[in-house]
């Protein structure tokens, strides 16, 4: 799925990027790494209500002024170009339009919306500030998978017969998780939008439209695992589709909440691979160290190519990410990883899988969605 082309009528930032980080939780840790010694930008603010967390942060930028609003922030003499929204999925909308509204650019965490019309009125909101709005997908910018891109693009593997996808979630062995962030989490549960198939599930639906483009139909069977009373997982879940050029993917999640797995980061066992009339390529991990296999393996005609060097710590494309974005806000040149329109169509995606499961798991087409 090729990235639209931005904003026509944006214009280049020929000085470093005077940037602000709007909410400073968990995910702060992973977006900052594209700050961190970068002349593309100068971190000028950091907002978030929490006194603790402002402290905490201002640590990594001594000179940032620190609000506790972005009403605060707009009010001061605080000069801001672009800001990163690390905010919860319900505050998305009213933060990103009061952004832009202030004439700043965004940046965006995901998952972008809880529904379509909220999605439409902060694209609406770019369009009418003339600012750009993107939604940050870091996956896109894993090596182990732009590496896999690169060789189904190739042609390598010949024509594509169809790909997997498999994720199983655990409980044990990664980072602290602040509990505030759970409860968000169980809040938008309580919404339908479970923690694997729409939060974390994002990434994936957004590496299947990037690998093999728009998806006309999607089938899907969404489980439901209670973990602890009053809190259930989306899980056991499996959804398949069917992309307008034919090529057909599976994504399967499995919950083993007692299984160790050793991460920096969430316990997730991630895998993708696509297969070819003439072989497969696969991801053998992300997140979490299950397979200790190289992270990048493909096989042709009866050989196995192993890739031990790529930079296979997830960390990293948060990194890379961050860096094009700003780079991209310095330029202004080349398709933009993933603007808004792209960020719609990864929602259509989601929604399309809730819709199936509803009715059982007939046919929809993402696309046909209001």
């Amino acid at each position: 799925m090729p990235a639209r082309a931005a904003n026509p009528d944006f214009t280049p930032i020929d000085r470093p990027v005077r940037a602000a980080f709007v909410g400073l939780g968990r995910i702060y840790d992973l977006n900052v790494r594209a700050y961190i010694d970068n002349d593309d930008v100068r971190v000028v603010a950091i907002v978030d209500p929490s006194e603790a967390r402002r402290a905490q942060r201002q640590l990594d930028w001594p000179e940032a002024r620190a609000f506790a609003s972005i009403d605060e922030l707009a009010a001061s003499d605080v000069e801001v170009d672009a800001v990163e929204v690390l905010l919860p999925i319900s505050l998305h909308e009213d933060g990103v339009i009061q952004c832009l509204g202030h004439g700043w650019h965004v940046n965006l965490q995901k998952p972008m919306a809880n529904d379509l019309a909220s999605a439409q009125r902060m694209l609406a909101a770019a369009r009418a500030n003339g600012r750009q709005l993107r939604v940050m997908e870091n996956y896109l910018f894993y090596e182990p998978l732009r590496k896999l891109k690169e060789v189904v693009d190739g042609g390598e593997l010949g024509p594509v017969s169809g790909y997997h996808l498999k994720m199983v979630a655990s409980g044990r062995g990664g980072w602290d998780v602040p509990g505030d962030t759970y409860e968000r989490q169980f809040e938008q549960a309580q919404r339908g939008r479970g923690i694997l198939v729409f939060d974390d599930g994002w990434h994936k639906l957004s590496t299947a439209l990037w690998l093999f483009g728009p998806v006309r139909e999607v089938r899907a069977w969404v489980g439901s695992t209670e973990i602890i009373p009053g809190m259930e997982i989306d899980a056991p879940t499996t959804i398949l589709w069917e992309h307008a050029n034919g090529v057909r993917g599976v994504w399967d999640i499995t919950l083993a909440i007692d299984m160790y797995l050793r991460s920096d980061y969430y316990t997730n066992d991630e895998r993708w691979e696509v297969t070819g009339r003439r072989g497969f390529a696969r991801v053998n991990r992300c997140t979490g160290r299950g397979i200790q296999e190289p992270s990048f393996e493909v096989y042709v005609d009866g050989e196995m190519r192993a890739h031990h060097a790529l930079d296979d710590d997830w960390a990293s494309s948060f990194r890379d990410s961050g860096r094009h974005w700003l780079r991209w806000l310095r330029s202004g040149e080349g398709p933009l990883w993933w603007g808004a329109p792209e960020a719609i169509e990864v929602l259509r995606f989601a929604l399309g899988v809730y819709e199936s499961d509803v009715h059982g798991g007939v046919g929809v087409d993402p696309r046909a969605l209001d």
